[in-house]
């Protein structure tokens, strides 16, 4: 399946921004079931400085504001190339050592909300147990869109008994590593079936099982990723694959406008 994606990113402030920097992982790259056709990045009242690789392997652009800018649009415009693999991605590639992903972070710490969820599972979970304990996160804490707050940490959403998919997504690499298991975050975009037109990314669970390698697990919507998934980037926590991330002086009372098109080609 052949995906088109737009991702704009607009902000507006009431007085100048006199510095900034902002560090963006909105770009898709061909890895594992997906071949990148095309992409671009293009910036209005600013420019792209440089663009590397960090230490997930993450395509990351930096991007520096014009100064004294009061407006500042990033467009990301692209096409992708799915193939499905039943969310199976293989074996762990890259610089970055696999045991890191079993360290725990603020969002995905291990607590006793964590503790309960797992309860009762076998030391060795396989695939059926994983997709089990899936289930059972989106049963305790339901889908509730705004329902969070951004710095939510995997406990947080679990006593809150709500969340969103990035609550949904620490939950299971809490649960995950508890279970010693490695697991990440993983961020990209989704079709939907009801529009073409979102205000935010998707994320998603990825957790490495003996002889399978990485494995996805979306918990909101029940599924392991498939054809309609374009992965963008990966991470410990969200803080890993945010899409927009940075520092600025000025540029007081930011009003900020979010609009991601994915539509099938």
């Amino acid at each position: 399946m052949r995906l088109k994606i737009e991702h704009n990113t607009a902000y507006r402030f009431d007085t100048p921004v006199t510095y900034g920097l902002q560090q963006l992982r909105k770009t898709p790259k061909s890895s594992y079931n997906q071949s990148v056709v095309k992409w671009e990045t293009l910036v209005e009242g600013g420019r792209k400085e440089v663009t590397f690789e960090d230490h997930h392997h993450n395509t990351t652009e930096l991007i520096s504001f014009e100064p004294n800018v009061t407006e500042l649009s990033v467009v990301s415009v692209g096409e992708v190339e799915i193939t499905d693999n039943a969310g199976i991605l293989g074996p762990h590639r890259g610089m970055t050592p696999l045991w890191l992903y079993s360290m725990a972070t603020p969002r995905t710490e291990t607590g006793p909300g964590t503790r309960a969820l797992i309860k009762g599972m076998a030391a060795e979970p396989g695939i059926p147990d994983l997709h089990a304990l899936s289930e059972r996160i989106r049963t305790e804490v339901p889908y509730t869109l705004g329902a969070s707050a951004p710095d939510w940490s995997a406990e947080d959403a679990i006593a809150a008994g709500q969340g969103v998919c990035q609550d949904h997504t620490h939950i299971m690499i809490a649960c995950a590593r508890a279970l010693n298991l490695p697991a990440r975050y993983a961020s990209g975009y989704l079709v939907l079936n009801d529009r073409t037109t979102q205000e935010a990314m998707h994320a998603w669970a990825e957790v490495h099982v003996d002889g399978l390698g990485w494995v996805g697990f979306d918990v909101s919507n029940g599924v392991s990723p498939d054809t309609r998934y374009v992965r963008v980037a990966t991470g410990l926590d969200y803080s890993d694959a945010a899409p927009i991330s940075g520092t600025r002086i000025g540029g007081e009372n930011e009003e900020l406008h979010v609009s991601i098109q994915v539509v099938q080609q």
